[in-house]
């Protein structure tokens, strides 16, 4: 729409109208402070402009623009700001309603009611909106005077009837605005009262009682709600009795209503989103099968999920396979990517979508960049869209013939992708997304299979090569079997040779292929070069693996001798044989303990306030595994009562005399392992048995102490019941004399190794955001208000220690993808309290196990009395011999090499003096 002059800005600020007024009320008090209003408030719209210059998708800006706006009464600004934010997002039902009233109220009767017009279809395309339909038949009923006016009339109501008459519970409106309107036409054809109808009249009027009789029984055959009053009223309006066939389309909608009761209660009383109960209701209606109401439902999920991309690409898939209707398929895929531009997915299907109903060549184009512009919110988005634009301009290819338009632009088209990465997605997420150059091998393909053109592909391939991909098999034996397929003997055995040079993760794999290759096709001397490479490199390979197992060697040796030498420092520590201590000097033992508790920092972190902030996100699971390990002192996790008690009373020398108890297993899931207590707790077991009993009935509690009788910092609560268990869990980081208290299962991870008491999510989640670098002061509650001004928050977590102190990062949850892509573009780098902060989606990396892949298997735990291993059970054969006769592999890209098996002591092979020998005649 055009913008208006000043004449009409004046005319809707200076109007006698009721909304005149409503809009100037507030600014009716004058004096200084109506100026001074006027003063803040338009310094916060040219705020906002400014900040919308710089960032043109913050929703939440435009909405704050357009509220100001339309309180000062700034017509000509606030029809531009609509218009700007309607170009890159879709509208709700109540903004376009607040825009189409404000043009309604100024607009002329003739000159300027086309261009509500065009507003008005403009609004019924974004979402389903039974209001703005309602509003628009009843708008048009305004031109009835107008040449046709009638039949735009009726033409707005049926296709309002379309798009809203199935609606249960809104589309009854729809259908008795049109009756009223209809009954209005009757009442000017029908004589005035004592007249007689004349004969020329007498056909307009029984054609008119037709078209309502036919709304009646049309509407009396859907389910709506409040069926019965419209039933009742046809039979009081109709001269003669209801058809029986109307009956029984009647009753049948009334039986089909009480299936869909359920349904439509679930959503009033379900509150937001309600995407369960919506996708109850889809289902549903996709049993039943009726296509006009399965679009219904979905249009209906989306007008209140709008920002749920996964909804979007299921009603999308929908209408793709099963309705295939150009416009509708089409409109549809353009609304989700204007919902959810950052959802990569919806724009790839949106390009096939195009493509598949024969769109031009151009629109298909301009919607990739659009694509491009979207905001993705990981470099890998802007690959697949790449891929998919890709795709696209091959299947236009024609690749019989030598040359042509479409060929030349495909290459073009890859040559674009590939500087895209390199520059611009490279420069914003510090990598290209695409390290193993999937686009350029795609590319090599196509030139060697389609185009028959391997002086290319093998250019392509060496460029690929040196992008750091040289060091991998895998990538080697690609460029082979491309080689193989397409090329000939020479460059295959070039390839090889190379790669035996250069691959470091899996080298003997490639000189299996160079042999192969040389054992069908080579001459000797091919043989022999390969053969004389291959054990070259393998040599080499092999002292690179041997060299790497003696550092170990050496450093488990050097750990060794570090941690003797520690006991022997704190055993010249301890008080000779001969001194007696006092029973009250217990408590001395327990503070040395509290200060030496150890907190078991996890690789890279630490605890307190002199912890570094690591710039990349720190996987959760790191974070917060608990320590679940079977206890083999004292009491274990089967001492009994008496023994607590014991403990608890006597002094040390009563603890080297008390029986193991052995763990009763069975009773594991009535019992809960609390950790990270402190060592200085005061009776900890009636400590603990006070702070569970709001749980349930306790029936055991049992603290480990150590040989000294000092507190460990863990125990375990046995129940009565399993529920009563199940509650304790909730109690999991709860604060217990300044410590967060960890209560987890009770879970021999003898038996189950690989069990992890997780509860946060570790893979990508794009409505959740990782901080990092925030002050270590930072409160939970100061961080909620920073985010607060950027979409709903759900959560805020702070990432701690195990003494609860703050490691300077947070995890953020927000209500959908949306909001936390806005926080991330308007947080990240920000400065709070002098620290300046890194935002991004949360996608933490995969926990890094370096030393996993290089262990043997770990025999499992055995029991050992008070004293614990004795000497005469230590394996008698030396690391360094162990490790030697089977190196570890380097592990590389992820996986490891042939990782050795080192079986238990007691299972070892058992040597001669001859194997003892070879061993170190060998070294």
């Amino acid at each position: 729409m055009a913008d208006g002059g000043g004449a009409e800005a004046a005319e809707w600020a200076a109007g006698g109208s009721e909304g005149d007024e409503e809009l100037e009320s507030e600014d009716s008090s004058g004096g200084d402070g109506e100026e001074e209003e006027e003063k803040e408030n338009e310094a916060e719209i040219q705020r906002l402009e400014e900040q919308l210059s710089i960032n043109a998708f913050d929703y939440n800006c435009h909405l704050d623009l357009i509220k100001l706006l339309h309180q000062e009464g700034e017509l000509v600004r606030l029809r531009r700001a609509r218009q700007k934010m309607n170009e890159l997002f879709p509208l709700t039902e109540e903004l376009w309603l607040d825009w189409l009233k404000d043009e309604i109220r100024v607009a002329s009767e003739n000159s300027e009611r086309e261009k509500i017009y065009e507003l008005f279809e403009r609004a019924v395309k974004d979402y389903i909106c039974p209001e703005v339909w309602l509003e628009f038949a009843q708008y048009s009923i305004g031109g009835i005077g107008q040449e046709g006016g009638i039949e735009k009339v009726r033409s707005v109501f049926e296709r309002a009837l379309t798009a809203v008459g199935l609606h249960v519970t809104k589309g009854s409106a729809i259908w008795e605005a049109f009756r009223e309107f209809e009954n209005a036409i009757l009442s000017t054809l029908q004589p005035p009262a004592g007249g007689v109808l004349s004969s020329e009249k007498q056909p307009a009027l029984t054609a008119q009682l037709e078209k309502i009789h036919t709304l009646f029984r049309r509407q009396l055959g859907i389910p709506l709600m409040d069926m019965e009053t419209t039933f009742t009223e046809y039979e009081e309006w109709s001269e003669e009795p209801v058809p029986e066939a109307v009956v029984k389309n009647y009753q049948k909608a009334l039986q089909q209503m009480e299936k869909y009761k359920p349904y439509e209660e679930a959503l009033l009383t379900a509150e937001a989103p309600k995407l369960a109960e919506y996708q109850a209701y889809i289902d549903f209606e996709t049993k039943v099968g009726d296509p006009a109401r399965i679009q219904l439902i979905y249009e209906r999920a989306l007008a209140e999920n709008c920002l749920v991309p996964d909804l979007w690409a299921r009603y999308t898939q929908y209408l793709d396979r099963q309705l295939k209707v150009k416009d509708l398929v089409l409109s549809a895929h353009e609304r989700a990517v204007r919902n959810c531009p950052w959802t990569v997915k919806l724009w790839n299907q949106y390009l096939l979508a195009l493509e598949r109903h024969h769109v031009e060549h151009a629109r298909v184009s301009e919607t990739f960049e659009k694509a491009l512009n979207a905001g993705f919110i990981q470099a890998t988005d802007y690959v697949e869209i790449w891929q998919a634009y890709l795709d696209y301009l091959r299947r236009r290819v024609d690749f019989t013939k030598d040359s042509s338009k479409e060929l030349e632009e495909l290459r073009s088209a890859f040559a674009q992708a590939v500087e895209y990465l390199k520059q611009e997605v490279e420069e914003r997420f510090s990598e290209s997304g695409d390290p193993s150059c999937s686009i350029m091998q795609t590319w090599a393909r196509i030139e060697a299979r389609l185009c028959h053109n391997m002086q290319k592909a093998r250019e392509l391939w060496d460029s690929i090569m040196t992008k750091g991909n040289a060091k991998y098999a895998n990538m080697w034996l690609e460029y082979y079997n491309l080689e193989r397929a397409h090329g000939d003997t020479l460059h295959c055995r070039k390839a090889l040779h190379r790669a035996v040079q250069c691959t470091s993760d899996y080298p003997e794999h490639v000189c299996d292929v160079l042999l192969t290759l040389e054992r069908i096709e080579g001459t000797l001397e091919d043989w022999d070069a390969a053969v004389q490479k291959t054990e070259s490199r393998l040599a080499r390979v092999n002292e690179q693996r041997l060299k790497a197992a003696e550092k170990e060697a050496a450093g488990t040796e050097q750990r060794k001798q570090t941690r003797a030498e520690k006991r022997a420092a704190k055993k010249a520590k301890k008080p000779k044989a001969g001194d007696k201590r006092k029973a009250n000097t217990q408590g001395d033992w327990d503070q040395q303990e509290e200060a030496k508790q150890p907190t078991k920092r996890r690789k890279g972190g630490g605890s307190g306030g002199g912890d570094v902030v690591a710039e990349k996100e720190v996987p959760e699971e790191e974070e917060e595994v608990e320590d679940m390990e079977t206890e083999a002192g004292l009491f274990g996790r089967g001492g009994s009562a008496k023994a607590e008690a014991e403990a608890t009373e006597g002094g040390p020398s009563r603890w080297k005399d008390l029986p193991r108890v052995v763990h009763n297993s069975e009773k594991d899931n009535v019992t809960v392992f609390v950790s990270n207590l402190s060592y200085s707790l005061a009776e900890p077991g009636p400590t603990l048995r006070a702070l569970f009993s709001a749980c349930g009935e306790v029936a055991e509690v049992r603290p480990i102490f150590s040989n000294k009788g000092s507190f460990r910092g863990y125990g375990y609560v046995e129940f009565k019941e399993e529920t009563a268990a199940r509650e304790a869990l909730k109690m999991d980081r709860q604060d217990l004399n300044g410590r967060l208290m960890f209560v987890s299962p009770c879970v021999d991870k003898t038996k189950q190794p690989g069990f992890k008491v997780f509860k946060y999510s570790t893979a990508l989640e794009k409505h959740k955001l990782f901080i990092a670098g925030l002050p270590f002061s930072y409160t939970k509650e100061e961080l909620e208000e920073l985010c607060k001004a950027h979409g709903t928050v759900k959560e805020v977590r702070l990432v701690t220690n195990r003494a609860g102190r703050s490691k300077g990062m947070a995890y953020v949850e927000f209500e959908n993808e949306a909001q936390a892509s806005q926080a991330v573009l308007k947080m990240d780098g920000l400065a709070v309290n002098d620290y300046v902060i890194k935002v991004a989606i949360s996608n933490p990396p995969a926990r890094k196990q370096p030393e996993a892949a290089e262990r043997a298997p770990q025999p499992p735990r055995q029991s050992y009395g008070a004293r614990g291993k004795g000497r005469t059970q230590l394996a008698m054969v030396p690391r360094a011999l162990q490790r030697q006769s089977n190196p570890p592999a380097k592990a590389e890209n992820g996986t490891a090499q042939n990782p050795p098996t080192t079986a238990a002591p007691a299972e070892a092979k058992k040597m001669s003096n001859a194997d003892f020998a070879r061993l170190l005649l060998n070294k």
